[in-house]
């Protein structure tokens, strides 16, 4: 789920920095760049592990700041495909099923990975697995806040980056509302194991509890 990532990137500290241990300076503002934000095709950045080496600081004209390349290792949230993950429902639509983590809410189950036979309740804004036994189908909701087991399958990366306006369809409202419209920029598709209440559900249908 977690993994180390060698990073490289030029670091400023400002002049009213230069009391301060070098190291802590740096570590404070890696994190402040980079934690908790999404880099492309790497994943969730989470803390500064550790810094592996430091190159010659510079100052240059005009700018009273000192410039480091600096080499540093960081935890990155980017689970590996197939691994087995336990979340918790956020929200269900049509769409699917959304997942939180607790850090990470951007995790979508797809109608047709979902335990099956499945159906949407437009009343209820949530689906229902609808278990099948010998007495007949017993509906299982997959109600908010419930505890889940996924598996990861897929994963989306977008570039977020700001792009400049188109010269002719800036002015258009279809143009407005792509542009205002907010993606993810890191997105997982899993696929439902098991939902953790509807085993006891399960053996209290079949008469094992």
């Amino acid at each position: 789920m977690f993994v180390l990532v060698e990073m490289t990137d030029t670091v400023r500290i400002p002049p009213w920095q230069f009391e301060r241990q070098l190291n802590e300076s740096i570590a404070e503002e890696l994190n402040k760049k980079l934690a908790n934000k999404v880099v492309y095709n790497v994943g969730l950045c989470i803390c500064l592990y550790d810094i592996t080496k430091l190159e010659d600081s510079y100052i240059f004209p005009g700018d009273g700041a000192s410039h480091t390349k600096v080499h540093f290792r960081y935890v990155v949230f980017h689970p590996f495909l197939d691994e087995i993950l336990i979340g918790e429902i956020k929200s269900c639509s049509q769409d699917g099923v959304h997942v939180s983590i607790g850090f990470f809410d951007d995790i979508i189950i797809p109608p047709e990975s979902l335990q099956q036979p499945a159906k949407f309740d437009e009343a209820e804004q949530v689906w229902v697995w609808e278990y099948e036994t010998e007495e007949g189908a017993h509906d299982l909701y997959m109600d908010i806040g419930e505890e889940i087991r996924f598996r990861v399958v897929d994963e989306t990366f977008v570039d977020t980056s700001p792009t400049g306006p188109s010269s002719a369809e800036a002015s258009t409202s279809s143009t407005t509302e792509e542009v205002q419209k907010k993606e993810a920029p890191y997105t997982l598709v899993v696929t439902m194991c098991i939902i953790c209440r509807a085993v006891e559900t399960v053996w209290f249908v079949l008469g094992l509890k």
